[in-house]
């Protein structure tokens, strides 16, 4: 399976300024997997040590002189430990806060060593206060499979390389190949082992029993690590995600958590889940201005489940509404096709991405970006290309230019374009080099 986050970890190697690497993402998204397979193919032979529960840990990290935990590390693994040609992988390492620590001695005294953790955001962000090496680590993030990465993983390279060849209007004659496969996208999403479940045999049933268990283990999370008088506030959230979604407008409502619920009582709550890396939280912008970020509104968002794939199984979406026609597109005022989306910006840019509207609400842009210039983005889930506020927005300032992504074929206007949903990623990635 490849992913896109395997050349940042090649990068990461060859930096003559490398530094111990922290791999970070939300459970399942195939963290271990990833590093285990960077080290096979990219090193001489490499050392997995799982932290978890793991009582010979707390007789190696006694104290942090590195030469003495690289003798020991040896010595338990049997594989001897080289500079440069080994690579140490610390999985779970929250679950032990000294190896943690111990990785700001392993930049400042053993520069020469590879060394690549993976462990529970949340877990980090736990030990962000006390331990944590601030300024000795690298960092990569790990998302779930992007569209691009399961067009790979299901054995279309040859549509991914014409796709990253960025001639757009030649890809319209790949739009109903890529229909159909966005189709199975939205049913699976990008979760690893969704993915690989659905290659090997087809059997939807079994995807979506994956995708459950993957729901119930962040439940567990929740119950396991929240702080126990924000457990039920954090469940409360997290199950009003889809239908806070579902509303024609996706502004976040405490109001439709909890009848009278106000800010101070659940801002807690969506903060654990933003650290636990399993929600995107999309901020309001009160103009379409440089800089974005001058005209950020805390106060008003949306919020997003980390996975498509996750979010039917949330609803119990049939299988039959996502695989055939045009539901899955059209369904639930478009709540697929605008996580599709967002979800697609975060694999492909990892930057801050905004939702606009005006101050008496009466006009949305459902996306809005920044690189050099202000891109509005309307996301139609349909062939109906008709999209007012953007048209509105265009007209009252020239500096903009408008991005609506659809199941049309690509057409470029003026100061507008359509992009087909399906390299809807691509086309993020190329505003992004611009």
């Amino acid at each position: 399976m490849k992913r896109f986050a395997y050349t940042l970890l090649k990068e990461w190697k060859n930096s003559p300024s490398r530094q111990p690497l922290i791999l970070e993402g939300a459970r399942q998204v195939g963290k271990t997997w990833l590093l285990k397979y960077f080290g096979k193919n990219e090193f001489e032979n490499f050392v997995y040590i799982n932290c978890d529960n793991n009582p010979v840990l707390d007789d190696i990290f006694i104290d942090y002189d590195i030469n003495r935990i690289i003798r020991n590390l040896s010595a338990f693994s049997n594989i001897k430990i080289q500079p440069r040609t080994t690579l140490i992988i610390f999985d779970e390492i929250q679950e032990c806060p000294k190896a943690l620590t111990s990785l700001k001695y392993f930049c400042e005294d053993a520069p020469d060593y590879c060394v690549a953790v993976a462990g529970s955001l949340l877990g980090l962000v736990d030990h962000a206060g006390s331990g944590f090496p601030v300024g000795k680590v690298d960092t990569v993030n790990l998302y779930p499979l992007s569209f691009k990465e399961f067009l790979l993983a299901m054995d279309k390279e040859i549509l991914v390389q014409e796709m990253q060849k960025h001639n757009w209007e030649e890809l319209n004659v790949y739009n109903q190949q890529l229909t159909e496969l966005l189709r199975q996208y939205y049913f699976t999403g990008g979760m690893p082992a969704a993915v690989m479940s659905y290659i090997q045999d087809q059997n939807l049933q079994k995807v979506r029993s994956i995708q459950k268990q993957i729901l119930s283990d962040y439940k567990n999370d929740i119950s396991k690590h929240a702080p126990k008088n924000e457990i039920a506030k954090i469940h409360l959230v997290w199950d009003s995600i889809p239908a806070q979604l579902a509303k024609e407008n996706k502004k976040f409502i405490y109001g439709a958590v909890r009848s009278g619920g106000r800010a101070r009582e659940f801002e807690n709550a969506i903060q654990w889940l933003l650290n636990a890396g399993i929600v995107y939280k999309i901020n309001r912008v009160k103009k379409l201005q440089m800089p974005l970020k001058f005209y950020e509104d805390f106060d008003c968002f949306k919020l997003y489940i980390n996975d498509l794939g996750l979010l039917g199984a949330m609803v119990d979406a049939p299988a039959a509404e996502i695989l055939i026609g045009e539901n899955a597109f059209t369904s639930y005022k478009g709540t697929f096709t605008e996580q599709y989306v967002a979800q697609q910006y975060f694999s492909a840019c990892r930057n801050k991405l905004y939702y606009y509207t005006n101050d008496n609400s009466t006009m949305e842009i459902d996306f809005t970006m920044q690189t050099d210039k202000v891109y509005p983005i309307e996301v139609k889930a349909e062939e109906n290309l008709k999209a007012k506020s953007l048209s509105t927005v265009l007209r009252n300032d020239s500096t903009l230019f408008g991005i609506r992504f659809s199941m049309a074929n690509y057409k470029k206007q003026e100061r507008m374009v359509n992009v087909p949903l399906g390299i809807c990623e691509e086309y993020f990635t190329e505003l992004w080099q611009l």
